[in-house]
């Protein structure tokens, strides 16, 4: 019952992950899709955590979660908020 349950949650984080990355293309807002990718990465890391693999966790999210979208609003703040249509 445990399994089923620790895999219908591995399903649905994997579909809403899904979502917030069509949100992060969509988006012409780049700090948005910034946004949407970081909430996609904190939900590939509790994936990962779901799979048992603390190690690729820390790392994940460290790089993914916090020095990623670091640099890209920083990268952001020279280029312009919004995408040129």
């Amino acid at each position: 019952m445990l399994e089923e349950t620790i895999f219908i949650i591995i399903g649905l984080i994997s579909m809403i992950s899904v979502l917030f990355v069509a949100l992060a293309i969509v988006s012409k807002d780049l700090l948005k899709a910034i946004m949407f990718s970081a909430v996609q990465s904190t939900l590939y890391a509790f994936l990962l955590f779901l799979l048992m693999a603390p190690d690729i966790v820390l790392v994940y999210i460290a790089i993914s979660v916090g020095l990623l979208p670091l640099i890209s609003i920083v990268l952001i703040k020279k280029v312009g908020r919004y995408e040129k249509a």
